[in-house]
Parts: C-alpha cells; sequence; structure tokens
C-alpha cells in the first residue's frame, strides 16, 4: 500500500522484506529516503536505523519510522536509534506524503549547502536568479572573491584557511544584515567564491562593508601585527622565501535587468570577465558594471 501510494505520487520505490535485506539494499544504491517498519524479521527497524545513521557513508540518508507502537517510549528509542521523522499506524495517506516531501526537501536543501560555510550553492542560486527574473525585478549580483587566499592557505593550513572561510561566510552574512535589503540572498559558489543576490543600487554598499568585515577575519586568523604589515613571509612554489600578500577581497557586481537576461551560466561567465580585469587592477578591486 506505502509502495502504490508514493509510486502514485512520482516516487521510484524499492522493497525489501526484511532487515538484513533492507541494510544490502541501502549499501547496493544509497537511497534519498528510508522508509523502516518498527517490527520486521531479521533486525528490527531500530537495528536498521542504527546500522544505517553508524556508516558515514549513509549516515545522510534520511529515515521514517512507521509502527503500530505509538506510546512515547518507542517514539523515544526511534529518535535515539536516529530516525529523523516518525509516524504511527494507521496513519492518512496525506500525512504520509506530506512528511516524505518534506524530508525529501530538507534532504535537497543540506545536500546543496557547503560544508565549510554552511551557505546555499549552485542550485539554490540558480533558482534564486531565475525567481527574481521570472518576477521581472531589477537586482544585482555581487561576486565575492579572496585574492591570494591559495598561498596564504598553503602557509597557515588547512584548518585556518576552513576557518578563514567559514568565517568568511558569517561575514558575509552580517554585512548584508547590516546594509543589505530584507530579501538579499548569500551563497557560496564553492572555494573561496561567494555570491550575494540584493536590490539594484546597493551592491555597492554592501561589497565594501563585507571588504571591513573580511579583513577582521584575517585578522583574527593571522594576529594585528601580521595584518597591519599586509603580507607574510613563506615560501613560494620555487622553493624561494619572499614576502607574500596577504589575502583580500575583491568584487564583480553586475546589474541584472530581466528584459537583457540570458541565462545563469552567461552571468557566470560575465562575472569571470568582470574577476578577471579586477585582478589585474590589483587586490582589493571593486567593478560594478551591466550584464
Amino acid at each position: 500500500m506505502v509502495r502504490d501510494l508514493l509510486e502514485s505520487s512520482g516516487h521510484e520505490i524499492g522493497l525489501a522484506a526484511d532487515g538484513p535485506s533492507a541494510l544490502e539494499a541501502v549499501r547496493a544504491r544509497e537511497p534519498d529516503l528510508l522508509i523502516l517498519d518498527l517490527n520486521m524479521p531479521g533486525l528490527s527497524g531500530y537495528d536498521v536505523c542504527r546500522a544505517v545513521k553508524r556508516n558515514p557513508g549513509t549516515a545522510r540518508v534520511p529515515i521514517l519510522m512507521l509502527t503500530a507502537q505509538s506510546d512515547v517510549e518507542h517514539k523515544i528509542e526511534g529518535f535515539e536509534a536516529g530516525a529523523d521523522d516518525y509516524l504511527p499506524k494507521p496513519f492518512d495517506a496525506r500525512e504520509l506524503r506530506a512528511r516524505v516531501g518534506a524530508l525529501l526537501r530538507l534532504v535537497r536543501r543540506e545536500a546543496d549547502r557547503n560544508p565549510t560555510s554552511g551557505l546555499p550553492g549552485g542550485h539554490a542560486i540558480d533558482e534564486e536568479l531565475t525567481s527574481r527574473v521570472a518576477r521581472g525585478e531589477t537586482f544585482e549580483v555581487c561576486y565575492i572573491d579572496l585574492d591570494n587566499f591559495k598561498p596564504f592557505a598553503d602557509h597557515f593550513g588547512f584548518a585556518v584557511a576552513d576557518a578563514v572561510i567559514r568565517d568568511t561566510g558569517n561575514a558575509i552574512r552580517m554585512a548584508v544584515s547590516a546594509v543589505g535589503g530584507p530579501g538579499d540572498f548569500v551563497g557560496h559558489i564553492g572555494g573561496d567564491d561567494f555570491i550575494v543576490i540584493t536590490e539594484a543600487g546597493r551592491g555597492n554598499d554592501v561589497a565594501r562593508e563585507i571588504a571591513v568585515r573580511f579583513r577582521e577575519v584575517v585578522g583574527k586568523a593571522v594576529g594585528e601585527e601580521v595584518l597591519n604589515g599586509g603580507s607574510f613571509m613563506a615560501v613560494d612554489r620555487s622553493g624561494i622565501l619572499r614576502s607574500m600578500p596577504l589575502a583580500c577581497m575583491s568584487a564583480g557586481i553586475l546589474t541584472v535587468r530581466p528584459e537583457e537576461w540570458i541565462s545563469s551560466k552567461h552571468l557566470g561567465a560575465r562575472a569571470a570577465e568582470v574577476k578577471r580585469r579586477g585582478k589585474h587592477r590589483g587586490p582589493g578591486t571593486i567593478i560594478v558594471e551591466p550584464v
């Protein structure tokens, strides 16, 4: 009945007759969602749930537990085993569909979120751009790039580099909250590239506020003395000890008008072009242009 119900909603369904078969099926092909009955032959739903959540390769799979035992103790045991949601029998078909949909949406959001900064990534960025264009809005896209970050990360190490990326994400959120608009979007393209989508006319103020806060992030990582000096001594790729500039922020700001919109790919190519010209002008450059 559950299979037929969810297949009619457009989901691809696989069935396992018992606990060991369920674990084998998950190992063979990681599902987007696992629905477990509590009472199963071989291994109980609790046992399967614990095994799935203990395995780093499958721990991200959300688990919905179905059971006729709806008392609080069984619910607590299910959640302690790692279940993400719990639905007692008998259940309304509409509620099952709703819970399955909610868990799948959560998985999609988390899968698209950068693990270091916690910011949404490519899919969410593309959706935000296309939805604004569909609404007929004129807006600005700020592409934030960290200049000289590779030698900075090589010298100070991955732990410091990760901390800087994480704190940069927070700094961008705080900057947008301080000088941006209520509907502004912050995303992490990947690596040391970030994006802010804001109202037309706000991009320059947002970028400058981010630059100020990014300097504070770097200062926290390297100390005031190195920050004020603006450089550090390190061995370059040729093995020569020399002075390296500290990482700093530059930005390319593009104004997007819906009547001139082509695609997200075109916008990304224009942003890359603007960023290249900004790097030629020197670290910390902010360029504002139409798409």
